[in-house]
């Protein structure tokens, strides 16, 4: 695997690509803000996927989000995954909406199992998706009809799985039910938030994604 680490943070950058490479991931380079970010990829395209930090010089706002929508735009088959220490909402729904597969978004500070991190890391590059659960959660309580409320508990909890990239055996064994009590509490949630009921792994969470773009106004800010 082929990465590009986006980070300003020169400690954590640094050791973020010695972790990598220590798996024998290739890092072909290493940048500090966003145009750092989009000249390496116009001169390595055919990497396979970017770690971004969201916010970056020079205004530490939302640099990283906006490289990343524009990788996703101009380079499709680069998979994305955001790091940042906040949810931010903005833009968010726009990138990671829209049947996007290859794309992620952590949190940094609830990243807390490195061979975790890493299984996801080839996932979203393979083609997958995985969302922080509190990501999904303030997008949606931000959304404009509230659909999270219309979640008992116990899908809420099967919802923040599902983000996370699990299928029905590992959310079984995280909340200890039954693989037949996932399957009802998705299709419930499905059917509450109007999505149907495809129960594929990989669509769930592009369902997920595709219903927050759709309820979090452009440019709004959960």
């Amino acid at each position: 695997m082929r990465v590009i680490i986006a980070e300003d943070s020169v400690l954590l950058r640094s050791g973020m690509a010695k972790l990598l490479q220590d798996e024998g991931i290739e890092i072909v380079a290493q940048v500090g803000d966003a145009d750092g970010l989009l000249e390496a990829i116009a001169e390595h395209g055919d990497v396979d996927l970017c770690l971004v930090d969201i916010r970056m010089p020079p205004t530490y706002s939302e640099e990283g989000m906006h490289a990343a929508i524009r990788i996703r735009r101009e380079h499709p088959g680069v998979a994305v995954l955001l790091l940042s220490q906040h949810v931010v909402g903005r833009y968010a729904a726009e990138l990671l909406g829209g049947g996007s597969s290859k794309v992620g978004y952590l949190l940094k500070d609830r990243v807390a199992d490195i061979d975790e991190f890493l299984v996801t890391l080839r996932r979203i590059a393979d083609g997958g998706a995985a969302i922080d659960p509190e990501v999904v959660a303030q997008l949606l309580s931000g959304s404009r009809d509230s659909a999270l409320d219309r979640l008992s508990p116990r899908e809420s909890e099967v919802l923040a799985a599902m983000a996370e990239g699990l299928n029905n055996a590992g959310i079984a064994a995280r909340l200890f039910v039954t693989e037949r009590a996932v399957e009802k509490h998705i299709r419930a949630i499905f059917t509450k938030l109007d999505l149907g009921h495809d129960d594929h792994d990989h669509r769930r969470v592009l369902a997920v994604l595709q219903y927050l773009r759709s309820s979090v106004p452009h440019g709004a800010t959960p």
